[in-house]
């Protein structure tokens, strides 16, 4: 692990505060594959204090990441079904390679994919070196 600021383990460290994870969150992970990032996975679990669940967990999530790729195929069925385990109020946090990386997804093909998966975009942030991070949520409905 690197105690400098530049280094890949302290990055992923700081991207799994920035993505709001807490001790006893439930955080289902969705789209993993070797070219995941395994720093950031390993921060996020330290951060939640907990493994990551996997589409098998059958009970409501706190939040998804949602490791997405631009030949992963339809992104708003892929948004669709991340939504099936997210408890209400829960956060999507769509991880797609950096622009220039082998992969990468449009911004506009997310901004076009979420409304129509019925989520709202908010955030975009770096979370590791070739990756970044979306984060959607459901539109809040009047009371």
């Amino acid at each position: 692990m690197s105690s400098t600021m530049g280094g890949g383990a302290a990055q992923a460290v700081g991207a799994a505060e920035r993505l709001g994870f807490k001790p006893g969150m439930v955080i289902q992970e969705l789209g993993w594959d070797n070219d995941t990032d395994d720093e950031l996975r390993v921060a996020i679990e330290d951060a939640i204090d907990a493994d990551m669940v996997d589409s098998d967990y059958g009970n409501v999530v706190d939040a998804v990441l949602l490791w997405w790729r631009a030949d992963d195929g339809d992104l708003v069925d892929g948004l669709v079904d991340s939504l099936t385990d997210l408890v209400g109020g829960g956060v999507i946090w769509l991880l797609t390679p950096k622009v220039g990386r082998p992969n990468c997804v449009d911004a506009a093909d997310i901004a076009e994919a979420a409304p129509i998966a019925g989520l709202s975009q908010t955030t975009t942030a770096a979370v590791s070196k070739d990756w970044q991070a979306t984060r959607l949520v459901t539109p809040k409905t009047p009371a």
